[in-house]
């Protein structure tokens, strides 16, 4: 095992370190005493995929060694097997995705970075059977046209839709981003792979604790998942900073975008409440937040969405701390204390 199998557990590669490894997942799964260290990281990738929407550690939480980084991954596909919670497999697969999107993009800029290893453009697509279906050009990259269709199915269709595209010789012209967009589709369908998992009794027993603190963390969060009420003036700092950045001409990055829709569409705002309300004019953005919108909104799963306080701190969104934000650890729980002090509000909206 080493480090790079621990930051692409999905690859076969990793799956056969595991393997060579010859560990016993139900021997871990089972180990008396003291969670082993694989278990407790899984909880805490399980709880910040549903949570956070990103796998990665907190960045002032415990440093976790290879292999238990590692076997959290397999640990973790059977925890949310497990989970009675709405939409569970589907936001794990993302923030899995969207870790690696994160993790692959900056390796293939620092392919020359030697204090650590990295994984190349070809690497990965070869372990996702797509060398022979990605052609390199000079500026762009040639996909094929099955495959293209394949891995864009879920993306906006606006932004995506075949007719908008160049065709030639059976293959889909696109840019180095979009192929990378490709490559994280890619890897949430394998992520995703076979999950619910069939959970042997054994196994199942031995997680129990896990899966009931899992649940009671989401149930337990300090804020009620059920406001339906927008006043911008009421938002934590963070999210007024959001909001102010997305309506002017700043270029928000993919984790803010999906930080701000997420609050948003966990305060009962849909596709068109969101557009309107950031002053989205550009259609192809407005594709893409409508269909982002429409995922985390899926199956009632946008409870688990919004970015904790400590993610929108290792993301860099949290800003202008006030006195509030001291006794609280969801943007989520500042709003409604704000609300509930505020009493009698008028709705955005009713303008």
């Amino acid at each position: 095992m080493n480090a790079l199998h621990a930051r692409y557990p999905f690859l076969s590669a990793a799956r056969e370190a595991v393997r060579e490894a010859d560990v016993d997942v139900a021997a871990v799964v089972s180990r008396e005493g003291d969670r082993h260290p694989a278990v407790e990281r899984a909880v805490e990738r399980v709880r910040r995929a549903l949570m956070d929407g990103t796998v990665r550690p907190p960045e002032d939480g415990r440093r976790w060694g290879t292999s238990a980084e590692l076997l959290s991954y397999p640990v973790a596909r059977l925890l949310v097997s497990l989970l009675d919670a709405p939409g569970a497999v589907d936001k794990y697969a993302r923030a899995e995705a969207d870790t690696a999107y994160d993790t692959f993009t900056y390796d293939f800029d620092h392919q020359d970075d030697r204090t650590r290893e990295t994984i190349s453009l070809d690497a990965l697509l070869a372990d996702f059977d797509l060398g022979d279906d990605v052609e390199r050009r000079r500026e762009s990259y040639a996909v094929a046209v099955g495959t293209y269709l394949s891995l864009a199915a879920d993306l906006p269709a606006y932004e995506w839709r075949l007719a908008s595209r160049r065709l030639a010789d059976g293959r889909v012209t696109v840019s180095e981003a979009e192929l990378h967009e490709l490559l994280r589709e890619a890897v949430e369908r394998r992520v995703a792979s076979d999950l619910p998992l069939d959970v042997p009794e054994e196994l199942a027993a031995g997680l129990a604790a896990e899966v009931d603190e899992l649940e009671s963390s989401f149930t337990d969060a300090d804020f009620s998942h059920d406001i339906d009420t927008l006043a911008p003036s009421l938002f934590p700092p963070c999210m007024q900073a959001l909001v102010e950045r997305a309506r002017g001409d700043d270029r928000l990055p993919s984790h803010s975008w999906f930080s701000l829709v997420a609050f948003l569409t966990g305060i009962g705002l849909d596709a068109d409440d969101v557009l309107s309300f950031c002053e989205v004019d550009s259609p192809s953005l407005a594709d893409r937040l409508r269909y982002r919108v429409e995922r985390l909104a899926d199956d009632g799963s946008a409870q688990y969405a919004p970015p904790s306080c400590a993610t929108m701190a290792a993301y860099g969104d949290c800003v202008e701390k006030d006195g509030r934000c001291e006794t609280i650890t969801h943007p989520m729980a500042y709003y409604e204390d704000a609300l509930a002090e505020s009493g009698d509000v008028t709705d955005w909206r009713e303008r």
